[in-house]
């Protein structure tokens, strides 16, 4: 029983130390980034994402989209305003119309013929349209909220890819500059046993191989290290591309260990509401839409009517010296309406054709929570279980590094062969990276679940 309780009270300690190395690691990240250029600004996630919603093309496109959107409402709906048109005509006869009239002095004879006319004319017409009732503009009116509707939620979606990709882009470049730290630990270990190695071999307690061997395992971490810090540099140019940074410019990751181990925290709990999704609230957009434009084709029996004025200021004269010598004018009021007696059954068809389609958004509603519920159960399993593999990955390391120790303790003491310092040295290395790769593998789920739920704020 007291065996128990000081292996308990060794694992405790060992948790804690795990504790304190996973804290100092990312302290040494952060004054690495710091050394590497001192004039870059530092951002945490929170300020990367916020840069991106103000910077990134895709959203911005987006954003300019809500504005088209609402510029074409504005001209789809200027038909409901007074249409006012100037024009002007200038006339002039080469040979003045021939005009037929009766002889008053013999009835039953030919008819006369007589130019009449004026040679030179012109005319300035001012004409105004005001539109009653159109079944165009009042589709347009309906549809004016519901295209703008649209054009927001096109915004929305790019802004949670926007926050769901740079924060997955932002883990992966945690993820590479901790595997980084925990190589340069691998390296300062590998190089004590190489030394040890060496001083066992002069010694005579051991023979050459021990020395060739320390010196292979290093020389395989330092490659390790080194393509390590390469891939820095593309996962540095992903965040950038994903924030809309600058290619030139310069920065640094700045994060909280202790924050980011909160923020693993999910409640798994909580139902799965299809209408949060984006997806979703753009097919109900979508429909609704259809909807209109079933009523559209349904009224464009209805006639189109329309109120207008006509006012022309006439001039006439058979010279053109005088042609502005006397005006005329005249002036007409009046309504117009259009009624479609028969359009060859093309409205009947118009209406059972956006019938069909409403049904195919119908079917393409059942397919989507289908997709949708695949892509939460999948997000859920992942996230439960790489959090579970998280917390066994983070006893293995408190185990790996005390069996290190331990296994070392007795190399030097010549009680194990150098094979044993191997397999507790690769064992430690290979807990400590699973568990760094777990830590971020569990962060990146999370955002996925978020997503698949539909919770992601922006």
């Amino acid at each position: 029983m007291g065996l128990k309780k000081v292996d308990s009270f060794i694992r405790e300690i060992f948790s804690f130390f795990l504790f304190i190395c996973f804290f100092i690691t990312s302290s040494n990240v952060f004054s690495q980034n710091k050394n590497a250029s001192d004039t870059a600004q530092f951002l945490t996630l929170k300020q990367c994402i916020d840069y991106a919603l103000q910077h990134q093309p895709f959203l911005n496109q987006s954003l300019i989209s809500v504005s088209i959107a609402k510029t074409t409402n504005a001209i789809n709906l200027s038909g409901w305003y007074p249409q006012v048109n100037v024009s002007a005509n200038l006339t002039h006869y080469t040979q003045l119309p021939t005009s037929f009239f009766s002889d008053t002095s013999n009835p039953g004879g030919p008819p006369l013929k007589q130019r009449t006319g004026i040679a030179n004319t012109a005319i300035p017409q001012l004409s105004v349209t005001q539109a009653l009732f159109s079944p165009s503009l009042l589709y347009a009116a309906q549809s004016a909220k519901i295209l703008v509707t649209q054009a927001q939620q096109i915004t929305d979606s790019t802004k949670i890819f926007v926050v769901s990709s740079v924060s997955k882009a932002f883990y992966n470049l945690l993820l590479t500059l901790e595997q980084i730290n925990v190589l340069k630990e691998d390296t300062v270990r590998l190089s004590q046993n190489v030394q040890d190695a060496y001083h066992q071999y002069v010694g005579g307690i051991v023979d050459e191989t021990d020395y060739e061997q320390a010196t292979i395992t290093l020389n395989n971490s330092k490659a390790q290290l080194r393509q390590a810090k390469e891939n820095v540099v593309p996962d540095y140019a992903q965040l950038k591309q994903l924030m809309g940074y600058q290619p030139e410019k310069q920065f640094n990751v700045s994060f909280d260990t202790l924050e980011m181990m909160n923020d693993i925290a999910f409640d798994t709990t909580q139902q799965l509401q299809y209408e949060k999704r984006i997806e979703f609230k753009q097919l109900q957009t979508t429909k609704a839409l259809q909807r209109t434009l079933i009523d559209y084709y349904r009224h464009t029996f209805l006639p189109t009517v329309s109120a207008f004025y006509t006012y022309n200021y006439e001039f006439e004269s058979n010279s053109y010296s005088n042609l502005y010598a006397n005006a005329y004018p005249n002036s007409l009021i009046g309504l117009s309406m259009n009624f479609p007696v028969f359009t060859g059954f093309a409205r009947t068809k118009s209406v059972q054709r956006a019938k069909l389609q409403e049904r195919l958004l119908d079917w393409s509603e059942v397919d989507l929570k289908s997709q949708i519920y695949s892509e939460y159960t999948s997000a859920l399993a992942n996230y439960k279980g790489n959090l579970y593999n998280l917390q066994v990955l983070q006893d293995n390391v408190a185990m790996a590094k005390r069996v290190y120790f331990v296994v070392t303790l007795q190399y030097k003491q010549g009680i194990v062969a150098y094979l044993n310092v191997i397999t507790a040295e690769s064992n430690l290395i290979t807990s400590e990276t699973s568990y760094i790769n777990a830590l971020y593998q569990v962060l990146s789920n999370k955002i996925d679940l978020q997503k698949a739920m539909g919770i992601i704020t922006y």
